[in-house]
């Protein structure tokens, strides 16, 4: 999971204000909580796919005291991101040790494209780690907390 927080301003009219900490480039706005945290999981969402699209750094979520959870599909290709640079690797590097064509290497990170998960298993093992999932009840969900 992969939870970004947001913080909600009051606008003058009648709207609210919903920014990103994390992503300055997120501004979105909602008339209700709800639909401030439906626009607010879209436009971070963006904004993640677009730094991993240009291969840009993607921070890492802050705490806060709402949040949204990012896609699932793209949670992974992020987490994937993240480990690839921990690993002190390139998308070039991980050509190799897959031994893959470059274009399915740029698959993994392609925010468009819906990976299969036997994909990420390898990638993620020729990295020296492996993805898990862990179930969680929405009511107990904490923003990174």
């Amino acid at each position: 999971m992969l939870a970004y927080p947001i913080e909600l301003t009051p606008d003058d009219n009648g709207t609210m204000l919903v920014t990103c900490p994390d992503l300055p480039e997120v501004t979105t706005f909602g008339e209700t909580e709800a639909e401030c945290r439906e626009m607010a999981r879209g436009a971070i969402s963006e904004a993640v796919a677009a730094r991993l699209s240009r291969f840009e750094d993607i921070p890492r979520p802050g705490k806060g005291d709402l949040c949204v959870i990012l896609p699932l599909q793209l949670a992974m290709k992020v987490d994937l991101f993240w480990q690839l640079q921990k690993a002190g690797k390139t998308r070039a590097d991980l050509v190799r040790d897959l031994k893959w064509h470059r274009p399915q290497v740029d698959r993994l990170f392609d925010p468009n494209h819906a990976t299969k998960l036997d994909r990420y298993e390898v990638a993620f093992a020729a990295l020296g780690t492996l993805p898990d999932i862990v179930l969680r009840d929405l009511d107990a969900i904490a923003c990174n907390g």
